[in-house]
């Protein structure tokens, strides 16, 4: 999703941690955005939410994976990653509270009240979609729905895309390149672009952070 945005020109935060990274970016595409949803659509009101949605079976592994590399990183005394990304975490995986959460149930559990909870906030609003970004065309479906230009077949043929650091990218087709494969997560620190929006900024405020406070 990220390297997508960037490369239809829009500054893309990964994740943003501070003011100025949301001040910065035109998208922000991890966390603190799955859980602080309700506040950021206050902050921002003319903003679009976009669910990515993924079948719980693929989902689950994918995810057991995901926190066994970080859990260590997301101690609420000792890990080293922002506070912001582990209050985002344990708001939505109860990783401070529960013994086992690399449980099946307990994750089934987390990704049906989270998906609920976004529907029925969002529900009935044009500024919100649900997007699988496995499906093809699906690209095609996302830019349509933040309103940028797709295009055209002479745009696409003539198309010069960097390729070095990713040869698997999919463009100029549009699809989503697949970045994350098996146990690769780092591939948004590895691709180099100038669109990229660093998600500790700083800015007037310097690094400060947003002062609302998750339900």
């Amino acid at each position: 999703m990220s390297v997508a945005l960037l490369e239809h020109g829009l500054t893309v935060a990964h994740q943003a941690f501070t003011k100025q990274a949301f001040m910065l970016a035109d998208a922000v595409s991890d966390a603190p955005c799955f859980s602080d949803y309700r506040q950021l659509d206050v902050l921002f009101p003319n903003a679009k939410f976009v669910y990515l949605d993924r079948p719980l079976d693929k989902w689950l592994p994918s995810m057991q994976m995901l926190l066994g590399r970080m859990l260590v990183h997301l101690d609420k005394d000792s890990g080293r990653f922002h506070p912001v990304m582990k209050r985002s975490f344990n708001h939505c995986f109860d990783i401070w509270r529960v013994k086992d959460v690399f449980d099946e149930t307990h994750l089934t559990a987390c990704y049906q009240r989270h998906q609920q909870q976004v529907f029925s906030y969002f529900a009935d609003r044009d500024d919100f979609m649900a997007i699988d970004i496995s499906v093809a065309g699906s690209l095609s479906t996302l830019l349509q729905f933040i309103e940028l230009p797709l295009p055209d077949a002479a745009a696409l043929s003539q198309a010069s895309l960097p390729r070095i650091s990713f040869p698997q990218l999919s463009f100029p087709q549009l699809n989503f390149p697949q970045l994350n494969i098996g146990r690769n997560v780092a591939s948004w620190d590895e691709y180099k672009h100038p669109n990229k929006i660093s998600a500790n900024a700083s800015g007037p405020d310097k690094r400060k952070f947003f002062d609302y406070r998750l339900d």
